[in-house]
């Protein structure tokens, strides 16, 4: 079955940097466009970057335009996200999802990954 699991979060002060990785099992993770997410205490989750099944085409929430880095490594069935430059507004859980298939210009949005991991926590303190 399809397993995604998070790791990489912790606690960082503002301008900080952390990486996170999604480290996937269960499927054919290269034919799978892979998303991350982030649901911060009282608020709806939210897309913050997604990358092509190769890798090739990636985009970005513009709350973190610049500062993020989506990437992925295929023949480790790895996922990362990249933040610099990190606010106290990008504390949340952050998640990672995967999808054999999202409609163009819908890779940001929550309802259209089938699969989610448990989220590891990012809070960064001013």
């Amino acid at each position: 079955q399809v397993q995604l699991v998070e790791s990489g979060g912790g606690s960082v002060q503002a301008g900080g940097s952390l990486r996170l990785s999604c480290a996937a099992s269960g499927y054919t993770f290269g034919r799978y466009i892979m998303g991350w997410f982030r649901q911060a205490p009282g608020k709806g989750r939210e897309g913050v970057a997604a990358i092509s099944s190769g890798g090739g085409t990636t985009t970005y929430a513009d709350s973190v335009k610049g500062r993020f880095t989506i990437s992925r490594d295929n023949a480790k069935n790895t996922l990362y996200l990249q933040m610099n430059s990190l606010e106290p507004e990008d504390t949340a859980m952050y998640y990672c999802a995967a999808d054999d298939w999202v409609s163009g210009g819908r890779w940001l949005l929550v309802n259209e990954y089938t699969y989610w991991g448990q989220g590891t926590q990012v809070t960064v303190s001013s």
